[in-house]
Order: C-alpha cells, then structure tokens, then sequence
C-alpha cells in the first residue's frame, strides 16, 4: 500500500511516500531554517505563505523520485495536529484536495505519533508493545505504545519543553537558530560538571518534566556573570546544561520502563538527535538490559515519512478521515482525530 503524506505542522515542507508503514520511496524536504533564521524562531505567517508556495512543487518531486504516478498511489495523510494552525492548514487543505479530487482515502495523523513511527521505517523489526521517549521544541512525553493504535502517555511536560528550553538557552548564549544542534555542538568543547544547574525530577513517582526551572537557573547564572564583570565560557554553561537535561531525559525514561516492564524504548522528535542524549541512553539501557532505538537525524525532525508509516496502522485500524478532517493545534497524544469507518477488510 502506497501512501503519499504531507507534513507542515511547522517550518518544514516535506511530502513523503512510503510502502506498507516500513519502506520510503521518497521523502522531500524543504527547510525553511534559512528564512526564519534572521528572526531568532520561527514566524507562523511566513511559514504558512511558504507552505503555500512550495507544497505543489514538493508533491512533484515525492511523485518523481518514488518513480510514481498518481494512479500508484492508495490513500492520502497528513498531520493534522498538534502544530501551527496556519501552516496545518495549508497541508489539510492540500490533501482533503487530494483524497477527494483522486478519490483516494484520507488519513489524519498525529505528528507527535508520528514521531514515534519513524523508528518503524528506521527498524522494520520493531513492534509494540514498547516505551517512547518523545522529545522536540513543544513536547517531551513518556509514551507507552501497547499497539499500533493505542498510546498511553505516563509523561508529559508541565512548562517548558526540552526542546524549547535548548531554543532559549542558545538564544541568550548567542547561538544562531536553530539552538539545538548549536548547543550539542558547543557542548562537546566545555565541561559538563563546570556548572551544577539543577535536575528537577518533581515528586517521587512522577514521570513528568518541567525545564523551566533550570532555564531559569541558566539564565540566573549568565545574568550573575555579566552584573559581576566575569567572563562567560559559552561551552561550560552549553555543556554543564544539556548534561542536567540529559540526565533527567535518561534516569525517568529507564525508571518507567522498568516500572512498566517494557525492554524496548525508542526516542523520538528533533531533540532525540542529540549526541549525549542517544550516549547517555545507550549506556544506561545497556546496563538494564533494555534495547534502545532511534531513528537517522533526517528522521527526528519533522519529516512526512514518518506520517506515512503511522498512517498506515491507522488506514489498517480502520481510523480513517474524510473532508471534515481539519486541524487541530493543540491536539493530545492519543486523541485521535480521525472516525472510526470500520477494520478495512
């Protein structure tokens, strides 16, 4: 089954088609990083207006390079949540367009499930059930995934996100935008115990995250230092902070999965690309036994691959959309907004 699906839940235009959840036959992607960059984020009205300009031409190229047709093709995806509304709608549009003009079925998709599915194209092995550690800009969530369809989030974010917190770190350290891959870099030049920045862990039994108390704490310090006249070492504090990120991130993720039983965990979203986020983890599951996934980094950002796969365990549960589908900003993990049309046979 070959699923043509489309991604512009943010900055990134990106039309993918894949083969029964697990094979990639194309997966273009246009970054608007070097648009947004000059504004230090992004800005939702230019990444829609892009959206708009660029989706039509991306559609081409998926279909060029998959070396297909439309008449190769069995059904139409889209994320349709959680994201910017503006730019999910320009991708909901474009796809219901699709799906009714083609008379092809439409598939909504969760992107932050659909992070989680791009360890199946990374991993055509790995099944459920297993534990997620979702980490990007606006979530960092535990997720168990009993099936296909069945997530049950044990860990969510209550304020700022590993991700958002990494933005706003290598903000007021100067960095460029994107932050992250800024704040790994520098981090591999400084001491990661110069600075003791704290690790909320919250009450005993939680699997919840909260960062803005160290994003707080960092920006104590850097404040401190400039008041006093003392140098900053941009890579200490880079360093010394994603270590207290990390080893929150790796000592919840390992305590849930042994609570919960579970002996596989995959990371997923932008920030499971980090280097000592995946050496940390690797060496922590190691030591418990428990197999650890991730996806390559093209496949941590957002990416139309991984709504393709996730779709087609959602067109295989029968959750399929139809022109009513729309998008929906804040959508939950697990809140599917998709209907229920029966098992197709």
């Amino acid at each position: 089954m070959n699923i043509l699906s489309i991604e512009t839940s943010c900055d990134e235009t990106s039309v993918a088609i894949v083969t029964d959840g697990r094979r990639v036959l194309s997966n273009q992607i246009y970054s608007q990083i070097d648009i947004h960059q000059k504004y230090g984020g992004v800005v939702p009205e230019i990444a829609s207006r892009n959206h708009v300009i660029k989706l039509p031409y991306i559609i081409e190229d998926a279909l060029a390079e998959a070396r297909l047709t439309w008449d190769g093709i069995d059904a139409i995806a889209v994320a349709n949540g959680p994201g910017l509304v503006g730019a999910l709608l320009i991708g909901v549009s474009e796809a219901k367009a699709l799906a009714y003009s083609l008379k092809k079925p439409l598939i909504g998709v969760n992107h932050i499930e659909g992070h989680i599915a791009a360890n199946f194209l990374q991993y055509p092995e790995l099944e459920p059930p297993l534990l997620a550690l979702v980490t990007s800009g606006g979530h960092s969530n535990l997720i168990i995934l009993r099936d296909y369809d069945h997530f049950e989030v044990v860990g969510r974010t209550r304020d700022d996100a590993a991700g958002e917190a990494y933005d706003k770190i290598a903000r007021v350290l100067g960095f460029p935008y994107p932050g992250g891959p800024r704040i790994d870099a520098a981090a591999k030049r400084g001491n990661p115990r110069a600075i003791d920045f704290p690790r909320v862990t919250l009450e005993k039994g939680s699997y919840d995250f909260s960062f803005s108390g160290l994003k707080s704490a960092v920006l104590n310090y850097l404040n401190g230092k400039k008041m006093k006249g003392e140098p900053v070492v941009a890579e200490d504090v880079a360093a010394s902070f994603q270590q207290a990120v990390v080893e929150v991130l790796v000592e919840k993720a390992i305590a849930c999965a042994a609570e919960y039983h579970l002996d596989k965990l995959c990371l997923a979203g932008g920030v499971s690309a980090n280097s000592a986020l995946r050496a940390a983890m690797q060496s922590a599951c190691d030591a418990q036994g428990i197999a650890l996934y991730y996806p390559d980094p093209i496949l941590c950002t957002d990416n139309a691959a991984m709504i393709g796969s996730m779709a087609y365990y959602n067109f295989k549960a029968g959750r399929l959309g139809d022109l009513t589908l729309n998008a929906k900003p804040g959508m939950s993990i697990g809140d599917s907004p998709l209907k229920k049309k029966g098992r197709p046979q």
